[in-house]
Parts: C-alpha cells; structure tokens; sequence
C-alpha cells in the first residue's frame, strides 16, 4: 500500500485486494505487514468492539522491528491525546470535547465562515484564474476553527503554516508541531486569565476537569483532525462538481446539488482513505482469518464505502444515505456534532464559491489533475479553474 499505484488511484487498488476477500494481508511502507480491513460489515464489527480490537498502539506486536523514522510513526506511535485513550479514559475525554462541540454557536459559526470565504474569493475574483486547493479550500476550515478556538487572528494566520508544515511530515515536521503546541499551550493560558465563548474555555470549565497536558493534547487532536479532512472535503467536492455532468450542468444554480455532491463524496473519494489502526488484544479470526494478538489492523473507511453490498447508486437520489464510514464509527469515530460542524465549513465554501463564479471551469483536462502523496488522505495538489473575473465585494 504505497507507491504511485496505489496513490494515484485507491479505489482500484481496494477492487482488486477484495478478490481475496473482505480482510486481507498487506504490507505497508518498509514492508511492514498488516491487515487492511476492506468489508463494510467486518470493519464495523472491529470498530464496535473496542474491547478486543483496541486502540493503544502500544499492544503492536511489531515493534522490535520498526525504526524510530518509520514514514508511518506519526500514526502509530503512542501519545497521551485522547486519540490513543482506551475505555473510561477515553470517555471522560471524549465526552468532554463532544459537550463543548456541542454548546459552539453555530449561527455565529455560519456567518464567520461567510466572512473567510467572501475574503478568500475577494483575493482571487479580478484574475479570472485560481487555484481551489491552495488558495481557497486549504485555509478555509482553519480560519474556520481559529473563531471556534478563540484564537488571536495573528496566531490562526501563523498556524495556516504550520499546520501544512507539520502534515507534510519531513524533517521540519518535528519544530512545526512544537510550534503548534506552543500556540494552544498560549491559548490555554489566556483562557484560563478570561474565559470567553469558545471551545477552550468550556473545556478548562467542565465537570472533567482535564489536566493542561489533556488539553493540550485534545486541542491539537480537534485542530488537525478538522482540518486537513473539511479542507479536503472542500476540495474534492469541487473537483466532483467540475468533472462530473450531472453537477456541471446546474453550476450556476447548483445550491439543489451541493447537499448530494457533498455526500456522494464522502462514499467515492473520502477525504480520509483509512486509519491506522486497531490491535487486537488476543488471537482471533476475522472473515476466516486467523489474526494473531497485537497484529496490525489497518481500518479501511474508503474501502468499506465502496464495498459492492452496501455502496449506494449515485445516479439514484442517494442523498440521505448517511451511513459510510468516513467519520469513523464506535467509540472512536468522530466526536458529535464535528461532522455536523465540518459539513456547515464545507457547504458554505462551495455554495459561495459557485454563487459568486457561476462560469467557473477547470482550466485543465481532467485526467491531469495529480493527487498527493498520501496513503491517509485522498485530496487533490491543486484544482487550477478559470472563470470571468469579477470585483471584490
């Protein structure tokens, strides 16, 4: 599961590893070998069972044989966020952060958002040519989250860096990540001086009562976690609407499409392809497979969507199928209502984007549009687009 095969088009290569069934053997980055989770029905099985197929890392039945510069370790290796917790651990914090999700205000969430996109477009309008990736979907959903976090808009402009630094991975990846850290451990402390109405104010004042290193940790896991995957989500919803004949023809009325395009995206082109991982925690069989204690499970989430006995007709009214496994499901699926909030960030950003360049096409074939590097995310480098310029407003 790596090179450019696999990189460049995922679905194809879960289609041909399901001819062996709905779990399978596969080998990593380094050669490091795994299981990859495909059926919709056996990765929901493992995802509701977090007592035998657990999230610490630590039970990993392989590291005698990983090096400390495995490609891969930012996923795997073991950290005290709430990412790793397991059991009451886990549900004290993630209760926590579901309760403070809950209380943001979503109208004010709405209409800060239409703030960050008017300005992104204003940027870009008089050129008649942009890039949705770099210039327009990358910074929305952390501009976004900036408000939510109650952050200083010096630091969320400064984080818009790092963030992607730290995403990339690479040597920089390290000091970008410590920066980050240094910007919410600020934050914490400023809140901590005058509370106001934002995520980490409600989160020192819970009934939890998490620790600063807790805190810490949870707000960087709600910082990148909303991120990379709303802003892809963005992305790859646009690159659908442009590609695809049955968005094309309503673009310059496309809001009855948005909702579907939206969706229909989270089952064929998740943002997030799969998640490493789960260990189980004594030797079991899984689909009739024998899968030893601490073996690697790799959570296939795209796959899953796309398993032939569940994956919805697209070109039938699919819109209310909700039940693809892209947030996740179980105790570590995402925290209620993030999804409900990244979907908020995502409609707004293409419903502005297509009311205000409702003659916006792709400035390049189709075919050439290359997909990063990633065997996490399936998101585009860049979506270059031409359309009538016109003034900002």
């Amino acid at each position: 599961m790596y090179g450019r095969t696999y990189h460049q088009n995922p679905a194809r290569a879960f289609e041909e590893m399901r001819r062996h069934g709905p779990v399978v053997p596969i080998l990593l980055e380094g050669d490091v070998p795994g299981w990859l989770v495909l059926g919709y029905r056996e990765l929901r099985y493992v995802l509701s069972n977090p007592k035998l197929f657990t999230r610490d890392s630590r039970q990993w039945n392989q590291w005698d044989n990983i090096p400390p510069d495995w490609p891969l370790m930012a996923y795997v290796g073991y950290q005290p966020s709430m990412l790793f917790e397991v059991g009451a651990a886990h549900e004290r914090r993630a209760g926590a952060l579901s309760e403070a999700l809950a209380a943001a205000d979503q109208f004010e969430l709405r209409a800060h958002c239409e703030r960050v996109v008017e300005g992104l477009i204003n940027a870009f309008i008089g050129s008649g040519r942009a890039d949705l990736i770099a210039q327009y979907a990358v910074p929305i959903p952390l501009l976004a989250l900036g408000s939510m976090l109650g952050l200083p808009d010096q630091d969320t402009r400064a984080l818009l860096g790092e963030v992607a630094t730290a995403l990339n991975g690479g040597p920089a990846a390290m000091e970008a990540y410590q920066r980050i850290q240094a910007i919410m451990t600020r934050l914490l402390e400023s809140k901590r001086q005058r509370p106001g109405p934002d995520l980490p104010s409600r989160l020192l004042a819970h009934p939890a009562k998490l620790t600063d290193e807790e805190l810490t940790q949870d707000l960087l896991l709600t910082l990148t976690a909303g991120d990379d995957p709303t802003a892809t989500w963005i992305g790859n919803t646009l690159q659908l609407m442009l590609t695809d004949d049955r968005f094309a023809m309503t673009l310059s009325g496309g809001r009855s499409s948005i909702g579907q395009a939206l969706n229909e995206v989270l089952w064929k082109e998740a943002p997030g392809q799969i998640a490493i991982g789960r260990w189980p925690v004594m030797d079991t069989q899984l689909s009739g497979r024998r899968i030893r204690a601490g073996d690697l499970l790799v959570c296939g989430l795209a796959a899953a969507n796309l398993d032939p006995a569940v994956h919805p007709d697209f070109y039938r009214d699919s819109m209310g199928n909700h039940a693809h496994m892209t947030f996740g499901y179980g105790a570590h699926g995402c925290p209620h209502p993030a999804p409900e909030l990244a979907e908020i960030i995502a409609h707004i950003a293409v419903e502005m984007l297509l009311d205000r360049l409702p003659d916006v096409v792709l400035a390049v074939p189709p075919e050439t549009l290359e997909w990063r590097t990633s065997i996490q995310m399936r998101s585009l480098k860049t979506l270059p687009v031409e359309f009538t310029p016109g003034y900002p407003t």
